[in-house]
């Protein structure tokens, strides 16, 4: 059964509680270290952007078991401005704003699988997953939990 929590994101404040709910997801399914420091910098840049560039927007966190592979997927969702070129803000270095321009690549190289939908006017949905390599179940293992 898939575990999904949303976070609501309007200010500050909600960016600290998507990151100590996706620590909490890996943690309890038993990421390494690294890949959990990985996993809560790449919500915090999602729900950062939401911050900046929307104002309001939402933070899916989800486990996922595919083929016998343990993964958390990450949607962060808004209906703000959108992004009109969006292989423009995949460069590093581009920003909008004052930061460095590392937020939406170092999320790219953060995590397994990206992906990025936006329109003008309507909103941006960005799609993150982290899989476990380390764990892979047999056919046999019905019923096992993690």
């Amino acid at each position: 059964m898939a575990h999904r929590i949303i976070v609501d994101i309007h200010k500050n404040e909600d960016i600290a509680e998507a990151r100590r709910k996706g620590r909490e997801l890996s943690k309890s399914l038993r990421f390494g270290n690294v890949n959990q420091v990985r996993i809560i910098t790449a919500i915090s840049e999602l729900a950062r952007n939401i911050v900046l560039y929307a104002d309001y927007g939402q933070i899916s966190i989800e486990q996922m078991l595919v083929e016998h592979t343990v993964g958390i997927k990450v949607i962060a969702k808004d209906s703000g401005w959108g992004i009109e070129d969006v292989a423009k803000v995949m460069k590093d270095g581009y920003s909008t704003s004052s930061g460095l321009g590392f937020g939406l690549p170092g999320v790219r190289r953060l995590m397994d699988e990206f992906k990025i939908e936006s329109r003008v006017g309507k909103g941006t949905e960005v799609t993150v997953i982290k899989w476990r390599e380390d764990v892979r179940f047999k056919s046999s293992d019905r019923g096992t939990v993690i």
